[in-house]
């Protein structure tokens, strides 16, 4: 996912503050919702946020039950901040204790909470992916192994089968060189016959594909292909 396309859900109750928060993440390029309570985020799908802002001190339910809901029983894994006054030490224990990435304490610089933002999604980005391996990201590249699908920039571009395990390969190996023999058994198996200039063809074809990416696509002369962003 490019940054534009990122989510971020502000739960808090100060209208204003929200309001602050909504400008400053959407001039930086993230799509952004508002919700004034605890129970009018849990109306939302909560999964289809890249990442929560929340109040700890709102009405009848407080930031930290939301995160105790959000992560025991809906098992919703979306990166959490609190933006919140409450700073002792056993605050900040509780709130990581209860699944929070990060816990920034009022008043706080707009600059700093937009830092904070970008380290948390960078260091989340493809997380649950990575473990289920459903979904392989590189930039704006993205493969999606369920779906069969490949897309730049949320655009599909139509792969053959084989391109698409070739492409995957090397998501999953970057930097790794592998010899065309290597290539041709880890993707065609040993019990077919087909030659070296196979795997130049279809690389050949990658490459044009999926257009100025196709750079990253790199020969070692004697050697084989390697993947490098």
């Amino acid at each position: 996912m490019t940054q534009e396309s990122k989510r971020i859900l502000i739960v808090d109750d100060e209208e204003d503050l929200c309001e602050i928060l909504q400008f400053n993440l959407e001039s930086e390029g993230y799509i952004t919702e508002i919700a004034y309570s605890a129970e009018e985020a849990l109306g939302k799908d909560l999964k289809s946020f890249d990442l929560l802002l929340l109040d700890v001190m709102m009405g009848k339910m407080s930031g930290f039950k939301l995160i105790d809901t959000i992560r025991k029983e809906l098992k919703i894994k979306v990166p959490v901040i609190f933006l919140t006054a409450k700073s002792t030490e056993n605050d900040l224990l509780t709130g990581f204790n209860l699944g929070a990435d990060d816990y920034i304490s009022k008043p706080y610089s707009l600059k700093e909470l937009i830092a904070r933002v970008k380290v948390v999604l960078r260091r989340n980005a493809g997380v649950d992916n990575a473990v289920d391996k459903k979904i392989i990201q590189v930039e704006n590249m993205v493969l999606d192994l369920n779906k069969k699908n490949f897309t730049i920039m949320d655009n599909r571009i139509e792969l053959t089968r084989k391109e698409f395990e070739i492409l995957k390969l090397f998501f999953e190996n970057q930097t790794k060189v592998f010899s065309r023999d290597e290539i041709l058994h880890q993707i065609w198996g040993y019990d077919v016959v087909v030659t070296d200039r196979t795997v130049d063809v279809n690389i050949t074809r990658l490459r044009k594909k999926i257009g100025p990416y196709g750079e990253y696509l790199k020969n070692r002369p004697g050697l084989g292909y390697y993947f490098e962003v």
